[in-house]
């Protein structure tokens, strides 16, 4: 039991002394002068700030300058001395010559060619010619047989039948001969171109008929 009331006879002593050293604190806490210190002066703060980067300009070189355009001195002029002309020496002068007259050159109109006459065909039916009628074939007047032939004659310039051709048959071969063999003997009158004889084709019709 007597252990046990050692720690209580301790106990005020402990309290005393910290109720000392909470004074001081106390006392020296209230004191003005480090009070008012401590109000007034405020904390310094110390950053550092770092300077924003400037971006470097671009530096062109500069143009080389134009070289100046070299004025070659100009030699100091002459002065020509003014030296008198002589007078030309008169001499004689051959007059021109007379200009020579235009040469004329007739000129023609050109000459109208008048169109050529027309052709007069050539005459066989003249009286005057006296040209013998066809002989009428006796088998063909027995026969009954008559017709129309129809013959192309080129005449030629002394009125002479110089070609004879059956243009169209009276649908009788004895008929077509007779005809052709009276033809051959008659005489015809040029056909002449103005006044000129000419030679040209010619249609002759010859005519068989019992009735006549």
């Amino acid at each position: 039991m007597y252990g046990l009331q050692a720690p209580r006879t301790r106990a005020p002593g402990l309290l005393l002394a910290a109720g000392m050293h909470a004074a001081v604190i106390a006392a020296v806490w209230n004191y003005q002068p480090t009070n008012a210190y401590q109000e007034t002066s405020a904390p310094i703060m110390v950053s550092l700030i770092t300077a924003p980067q400037v971006a470097q300009p671009v530096v062109t070189p500069p143009e080389p300058p134009k070289p100046r355009p070299v004025t070659k001195p100009q030699p100091p002029k002459k002065t020509l001395l003014s030296t008198p002309t002589p007078a030309p020496a008169a001499f004689e002068t051959a007059p021109p010559p007379e200009p020579t007259p235009p040469v004329q050159v007739a000129t023609t109109a050109p000459v109208k060619e008048e169109p050529a006459p027309p052709v007069q065909l050539p005459i066989f039916n003249a009286d005057y010619l006296r040209n013998p009628a066809p002989v009428y074939p006796p088998l063909s007047r027995r026969l009954h047989e008559q017709g129309k032939v129809m013959l192309r004659v080129f005449v030629g310039l002394h009125g002479q039948p110089e070609k004879i051709e059956l243009d169209r048959s009276s649908g009788s071969e004895r008929l077509d001969r007779s005809a052709l063999e009276a033809v051959k003997q008659w005489k015809f009158v040029p056909a002449r171109q103005g006044d000129t004889p000419v030679a040209a084709w010619v249609r002759v019709p010859i005519s068989f008929s019992l009735e006549s």
